[in-house]
């Protein structure tokens, strides 16, 4: 098979499980359906510069996903399935990027390019996180196109790459912020380094070249920073120009995890390769002086570094060094093509069996049957899952553990979507139980929302979060007609509830002010 038809196998076979994903299982709540809402108070409001979250600014991200989806949305007309495609079309353009990034790499290789579309396809974390309707993989596009443009420099000396840079790191800083800093500087400012072998660069050079890209990339992110410094007022541009990038790099607003944490989760990060034994015998043999290795080494490290270095830690931040590890993979595949995947089958072995198990009744787990009931669904998908880990082990080498990932990943979203959990997590049965009641006025007590309802209810108000009993009172007194959503578990009003459902495997319930005792709102 030739190298463009191995990029397009990749890439088809990755498309296939993530489209899958998209129509099997529900959005999920709370990333997916909060984006969703952010894109879908974009198209209600015509506002494409300052993006909101149940109708409040949302500093936390910047806007070229929205933007992305409301394009969508020009042609489709406002849908969950094609907003939801952003995600997917965003890792099929990176699995695509990759390789021409590895054949520019490794010109004297024909096959490389293929070689590292199915290294990229077959990690377990980004064809997760390449199905969801997130930033990661757009922001794995930022990268690599930031990397062609890098290398390019490196080879030619000519400013216009450098330029191109930057426009890279502009398209990363609308994706996500001043992150993309992370995932592309390292390598830009080593680039004297570890380009030696392409060209002889003088440090000198190296160092305006950084400056160019800068430059250019401030120049570039100006056009919606400035306007929307602007029209979003003084905490919006208090909250983009300082408190989401210097303020995140100090102390972490969430996910604060110890600095050892990447480290941890790398296996995880590279399977199903850091489980080949003649893979790993092959990164001591490999030629590290040659300038890709080079390159994907100071990538993956670096961003490693600096991430581990602020308090802020999850898994899908680090989805843009996938690339660089699929890098590492086709280069030292080239000399064993053929490798076994034994050991990388054997989680996989067990996830079945302790699957097969609780389904029989052998380990008892109320809140996984109550999950993927009926139990037989369980069972079946323990029964695949053995099914596809033979098919990857015997099939072996690159494509083996694109086999074993895929199939994975494809596995569970036929589980998801043909279980109780599909139904669990849509937030659909809640949105239409409180959607008709807008105009009386919706609340959401005791809890955090992140505008879970919002899209799929197609609110065009904000949903009501009083904080405290004092304020739900006050809330509901001026409501009187309105709905209070609560969980029973946790602060609820005083009174039965005219609905209760389950939602996110939690007891979920809504009730009517008009049904509260003297029309009082009771802790």
């Amino acid at each position: 098979m030739g190298n463009g038809k191995v990029v397009a196998g990749a890439i088809a076979g990755f498309l296939l499980v993530a489209v899958a994903g998209v129509l099997l299982r529900p959005a999920l709540p709370v990333d997916e359906t909060r984006y969703l809402s952010v894109a879908w108070e974009m198209w209600l409001a015509g506002d494409y510069l300052v993006p909101t979250k149940n109708f409040a600014l949302y500093t936390d991200k910047p806007p070229l996903l929205f933007w992305l989806i409301n394009l969508v949305w020009l042609f489709t007309g406002v849908s969950e399935i094609a907003a939801r495609l952003v995600g997917p079309a965003a890792a099929a353009t990176a699995i695509a990027l990759v390789a021409r990034l590895a054949a520019r790499l490794w010109p004297d290789d024909p096959d490389i390019g293929g070689r590292a579309a199915l290294a990229l396809a077959g990690l377990l974390v980004f064809a997760l996180s390449g199905g969801l309707t997130m930033f990661d993989a757009m922001l794995a596009v930022a990268t690599l196109a930031g990397m062609l443009a890098l290398v390019r420099a490196v080879e030619t000396g000519l400013r216009r790459w450098w330029v191109a840079l930057g426009l890279a790191i502009a398209l990363g800083v609308i994706t996500k912020g001043p992150v993309i800093l992370f995932h592309l500087g390292p390598a830009a400012l080593l680039a004297p380094v570890w380009g030696k072998a392409l060209r002889e660069m003088p440090l000198r050079e190296g160092l305006t070249g950084v400056g160019i890209a800068l430059l250019s990339a401030l120049a570039a992110v100006s056009l919606w920073v400035g306007p929307a410094a602007l029209l979003g007022g003084e905490d919006y541009r208090r909250a983009i120009l300082w408190t989401q990038s210097a303020g995140r790099m100090s102390q972490s607003f969430a996910h604060a995890r110890p600095w050892w944490f990447y480290l941890a989760v790398f296996p995880a990060l590279a399977f199903p390769w850091v489980f080949a034994p003649a893979l790993l015998r092959g990164l001591a043999r490999a030629a590290w002086s040659e300038a890709g290795l080079r390159l994907a080494a100071v990538w993956v490290l670096g961003a490693m570094l600096l991430f581990s270095a602020i308090s802020g830690k999850q898994i899908h931040y680090m989805v843009p060094e996938l690339a660089a590890i699929a890098l590492i993979v086709a280069r030292v595949s080239r000399d064993v093509p053929r490798f076994t995947l034994f050991w990388a089958g054997i989680p996989l072995l067990v996830l079945a069996g302790l699957a097969i198990a609780v389904a029989a009744g052998l380990l008892p787990s109320e809140d996984v049957l109550q999950l993927f009931d009926p139990p037989s669904r369980l069972l079946a998908w323990g029964l695949v899952m053995i099914a596809i880990v033979w098919l990857g082990v015997r099939t072996g080498g690159l494509r083996g553990g694109a086999v074993l990932t895929l199939g994975l990943v494809l596995s569970l979203n036929l589980l998801t979507g043909l279980s109780a959990a599909a139904t669990l997590y849509e937030t659909g049965r809640v949105a239409r139980m409180i959607a008709p009641h807008e105009g009386a006025g919706i609340a959401l007590y005791g809890q955090t929302y992140h505008a879970e309802f919002n899209f799929t209810g197609r609110l065009t108000r904000p949903v009501a979060t009083p904080d405290d009993e004092a304020e739900l009172q006050a809330w509901a007194q001026a409501h009187p007609q309105g709905v209070i959503i609560a969980r029973p578990d946790r602060r609820a009003p005083g009174w039965s509830p005219r609905e209760t459902l389950l939602f996110r495997n939690s007891s979920y319930g809504i009730w009517n002010v008009a049904d509260a005792p003297s029309q009082e709102v009771e802790p």
